[in-house]
């Protein structure tokens, strides 16, 4: 008897190990374009908050009319066209907008290593504790090598860690898909 017309689970499953397979080496393709041009992968990352910051501001806008009786009409509004004036922004100037993204990380990252290294010194007798440390440090040189090469991290920052992102979760799916097929072949 066919195991996938007994098991008709198995059939996708096999399917769907191709698909994530061919998914993952997508992603590694666009996670090592984006490495080699961080700058175009910024520039899309800006372009794209651009997008949904006038997304967001049109459903502000919405819920605005929505509210208009209830008292809360004008301060939606202003919330929707400040959403749609900065993503129309950041439309018109990527490359600024781009320069903002890496700026905010840069805080993100400084603000997050401080507060990680306050709460090491609270957790630094625990086991384990010293991956807490880790982290700030990682945090705060990451955040020193952006502020201290602004405006030309700007170039590379946000693309590379989308590369990054980008190729890791290629190689996980990968990497899944084909120990889905070996599982799969094991089945008898």
């Amino acid at each position: 008897m066919d195991i996938a017309n007994e098991y008709p689970v198995h059939a996708i499953a096999r399917e769907s190990a191709g698909w994530t397979i061919a998914f993952g080496v997508l992603l590694i393709i666009l996670g090592l374009f984006a490495l080699m041009v961080p700058l175009i992968a910024g520039v899309a990352v800006a372009v794209m908050f651009g997008w949904l910051l006038i997304l967001g501001g049109v459903a502000h806008l919405v819920v605005s009319w929505h509210l208009r009786h209830a008292g809360g009409f004008i301060w939606e509004l202003l919330v929707g066209l400040a959403y749609i004036v900065m993503g129309v922004f950041l439309l018109a100037h990527p490359l600024a907008g781009l320069f903002a993204l890496t700026a905010f990380l840069g805080s993100y990252l400084l603000v997050k290593g401080i507060f990680e290294l306050i709460m090491w010194f609270r957790l630094r007798r625990l086991h384990g504790g010293g991956w807490v440390l880790f982290d700030a440090i990682i945090s705060l040189l990451l955040s020193a090598m952006i502020w201290l090469h602004l405006p030309y991290s700007t170039t590379w920052v946000i693309g590379t860690l989308v590369g990054f992102g980008i190729l890791f979760s290629g190689i996980s799916r990968v990497v899944m898909g084909m120990n889905a097929r070996r599982l799969l072949a094991a089945i008898p």
